[in-house]
């Protein structure tokens, strides 16, 4: 078992996502390289600013620009996005996906039985629709009329065609071809998929692949029966075992944070790059391409892994929630306020808009962990680096710093757009 510190532990699982010492990715085959990284790049309809996908990438990736990722998943194919936990996953790993899908079709204890009860009762939709599929191609939700189906009461539409097409979907029948704003755009898999990725690893392959792409995606995992949908489909009961195994194989090795009292796995082949930085150093692998996050600021997504779900509070000993979905007095801060990274520590988060008639960057409030921040002068300028690049990312021309209560802050943010143009 290896024992380290928190701030090892930190860092380790900043950098495992890309986002630490800095960004190490450029352009669109940064993207495809980030996203690979990553893991899963989960999908949220919800745009405020931008998408929090979209942010994902824009702290991982110089020159990323929202939508980019379209490209790399629905033109080039490299990914496609599946799944209750709806996440783009690189399309090599469809065989140990249609795995899951054939189990979400079957049903069982460890599964969502909705999908297998939609399958039943809309047999007859479900059949319609491939036929569709076949003779147009694509079909989105919106092709189909309420008037000319049967009106249903789901969580997942109100449309009999709208259900068919999900439970195809979620079952491996069906995937996205491309989206229509963030809408799905559906074809059969044969028009999607290569023909040779169109197949079903063995179940064992297909076990011991999901429980290590939960440990990479979370870089130290304690492999819970908690661990949300990032290794559905593995009955708990099948988890405990593969996983001492694999300890024996040596793909995963035992890690003690100092301060938790679980004890947590990383990936085998992870080993050296957590021994570099127990020795002080940075991988070489990790090496940024232009500043560092102490130079500037990096602001994290709302639903990044590293920061979501109380993970904050445990990493970085910062207590934060996405306020989006309470109502407005129930909001400390704001309806969608992003953490802000400097260094490897979560010092501040600020809340904001953007005007789009005015193309006007609005920042609604900012508040720090510490007040001292508010006068310390390399701060002030990894911050007005950091929003310099994502008003530029963001496309706005104007930006309103109004609200930054610290002088010095504020007049670093305020001239911003000066610095946009040089990014």
């Amino acid at each position: 078992m290896i024992t380290i510190n928190l701030e090892t532990a930190r860092r380790f699982i900043l950098g495992k996502q890309g986002l630490w010492p800095g960004r190490r990715w450029r352009g669109i085959e940064g993207v495809e390289q980030a996203m690979r990284a990553m893991e899963y790049l989960q999908l949220d309809p919800l745009q405020i600013i931008a998408r929090s996908h979209d942010i994902k990438l824009y702290s991982r990736v110089l020159g990323y620009k929202p939508g980019m990722w379209e490209d790399v998943a629905y033109q080039q194919r490299k990914f496609f996005d599946w799944g209750g936990w709806l996440a783009a996953r690189p399309m090599d790993e469809l065989p140990h996906w249609r795995v899951i899908m054939r189990r979400e079709r079957e049903g069982g204890a460890d599964m969502d039985n909705r999908i297998r009860q939609m399958g039943i009762e809309h047999a007859a939709t479900v059949e319609e629709m491939r036929a569709i599929l076949q003779e147009r191609g694509t079909v989105t939700n919106r092709d189909f009329e309420m008037k000319t189906r049967t009106r249903i009461d789901s969580y997942r539409g109100r449309k009999d065609s709208a259900l068919a097409l999900y439970y195809m979907w979620r079952v491996g029948d069906v995937m996205t071809h491309h989206r229509e704003g963030f809408e799905r755009a559906y074809a059969l898999t044969e028009s999607v998929a290569p023909e040779h990725l169109i197949r079903e690893s063995t179940d064992d392959e297909a076990d011991r692949f999901l429980i290590k792409k939960d440990i990479s995606f979370s870089g130290i995992s304690r492999l819970n029966r908690t661990a949300d949908a990032f290794f559905r489909g593995v009955p708990f009961e099948k988890a405990m075992p593969i996983r001492e195994v694999m300890l024996a194989d040596g793909d995963l090795v035992e890690v003690k944070v100092e301060g938790w009292k679980p004890v947590h796995y990383i990936l085998g082949s992870d080993a050296d790059l957590l021994a570099e930085l127990m020795a002080g150093r940075v991988p070489d692998a990790w090496k940024p391409l232009d500043t560092t996050t102490t130079e500037e600021v990096v602001f994290l997504a709302p639903l990044d892994h590293v920061s979501a779900r109380g993970r904050a509070k445990v990493l970085f000993g910062f207590d934060y929630i996405w306020e989006v979905y309470k109502p407005l007095e129930k909001r400390k801060y704001g309806y969608y306020t992003l953490p802000i990274l400097w260094g490897d520590r979560l010092v501040g988060r600020f809340d904001s808009k953007l005007d789009r008639t005015t193309n006007t960057f609005i920042i609604i409030g900012l508040w720090l962990e510490d007040a001292a921040l508010g006068k310390d002068e390399a701060f002030a300028e990894a911050l007005g680096a950091g929003f310099a690049r994502f008003v530029n990312f963001l496309g706005a021309t104007k930006v309103d710093a109004a609200a930054i209560a610290e002088p010095l802050l504020r007049k670093r943010v305020a001239a911003v757009v000066k610095g946009s143009k040089k990014k």
